[in-house]
């Protein structure tokens, strides 16, 4: 066998090795999904497939503002029930019910423990008294009424809770009606990948 060939061989089998090694990770870090509904619209809309990175709040890290994630909600999304009874006036759910539901959802993270959220008209976030910059969300008032675009009271977000909405708010099922979701629940976080999952990002 010749030298050339005996190297060209090598290379061959370090670059099988290589794409091996990286289905491999693929398939124990990501799994697919197709987003069912239009509550994370325009950004993700009906039908876009996208990667779910289990193991992105392994160890210390923890979901950040603004990423999108992959969760079982509270059992009362089910049957749009916060854990604290009816709603006051002007106020979204700040306790979500104590069972997880089977069902998963996809939403944005829009405030963290110990956080004050309020939401101003149109459907945009306060967050800790501060209007948050969120250039991805839809005009709230396209579905539903203002009176489930605007709670002006705050709620505080409780510990290891994150609190989640769609980005098209006028159409999305999520903390405004049955709360914060517990940190245990969230099963990873959406992210672009590239061919064969070569290189991931943080959706936004």
């Amino acid at each position: 066998m010749s030298k050339r060939l005996v190297t060209l061989l090598s290379v061959l089998a370090v670059l099988g090795f290589a794409v091996i090694a990286v289905v491999a990770y693929g398939v124990t870090t990501y799994d697919r999904y197709r987003v069912p509904s239009e509550s994370m619209a325009p950004g993700t809309g009906v039908g876009t497939r996208v990667a779910l990175n289990r193991r992105a709040y392994s160890g210390d890290a923890r979901p950040a503002l603004g990423d999108i994630v992959i969760f079982h909600p509270p059992a009362g999304a089910e049957t749009n029930a916060c854990g604290s009874g009816p709603l006051p006036a002007g106020e979204m759910c700040a306790t979500p019910t104590d069972e997880r539901s089977e069902v998963k959802f996809i939403k944005r993270v829009v405030a963290g423990p110990g956080d004050r959220v309020a939401m101003a008209e149109g459907g945009l976030v306060v967050r800790n008294g501060k209007r948050m910059d969120e250039p991805y969300v839809a005009d709230c008032g396209q579905g539903y009424s203002q009176d489930a675009c605007t709670f002006p009271a705050e709620i505080t977000v409780p510990a290891d809770h994150y609190l989640m909405l769609g980005d098209n708010r006028g159409s999305s099922d999520d903390s405004r009606f049955w709360g914060p979701v517990p940190e245990d629940w969230i099963l990873g976080r959406v992210e672009d990948c590239t061919l064969l999952i070569a290189r991931c990002s943080p959706r936004r």
